[in-house]
């Protein structure tokens, strides 16, 4: 439990904070999902779409520090050379 003054605040920061990356990370998430059940339907054009979308998002969440900057730009690539090889 939190004793001084600015404990307490740092309690408040960090669960409205928390609260914020919660709806970013379910944000990021879905457009990620949207690219992943395309490739899995074999829609190319659809996941270049869905694509599109769902990289600002992982990149938007590496600067903001939700997800890792290295785990952001291995999913980028992951998903790149998934929708590469559904071109073959």
């Amino acid at each position: 439990m939190a004793n001084t003054t600015s404990a307490k605040k740092a309690t408040r920061k960090i669960a409205r904070r928390t609260i914020v990356n919660k709806s970013r990370r379910t944000q990021m998430r879905s457009s990620v999902r949207t690219v992943e059940e395309a490739i899995n339907r074999g829609d190319r054009a659809a996941a270049v779409k869905a694509m599109a979308s769902a990289e600002p998002e992982l990149m938007k969440a590496a600067q903001r520090n939700i997800i890792h900057k290295n785990a952001a730009s291995r999913k980028v690539s992951r998903l790149a050379h998934q929708i590469a090889k559904l071109a073959k």
